[in-house]
């Protein structure tokens, strides 16, 4: 069963309200299996667009990742984070097939 991820980027407004909602989402991604491999760090973009700060969560399934996103919980978190900033968020199922050699 290939993993799940988010794929994320986020322009902040407020960083002192953001970060009351990564304290409120703490607790559903541990429950759900999160593993941070991207969490902000020095990025550039050579082509198409950004945003100031870039994630990406892993998670043991993409069943998993979909579940965190509608848990009520994670919901809450999103109350939170919604008023001080703009997001793009994808969910995609990971890749377990052959590689370029």
């Amino acid at each position: 069963m290939a993993n799940g991820y988010w794929i994320v980027r986020v322009d902040i407004r407020d960083m002192d309200q953001y970060l009351r909602y990564v304290a409120a989402n703490a607790a559903p991604f541990k429950r759900f299996g999160a593993r941070f491999l991207v969490r902000g760090g020095t990025f550039e973009t050579p082509e198409g667009t950004s945003r100031g700060r870039n994630a990406v969560i892993e998670f043991p399934s993409y069943a998993a990742a979909v579940d965190c996103w509608h848990s009520a919980d994670y919901q809450a978190a999103m109350k939170i984070r919604e008023p001080v900033s703009s997001a793009d968020v994808v969910i995609v199922e990971g890749y377990d097939g052959p590689q370029p050699a």
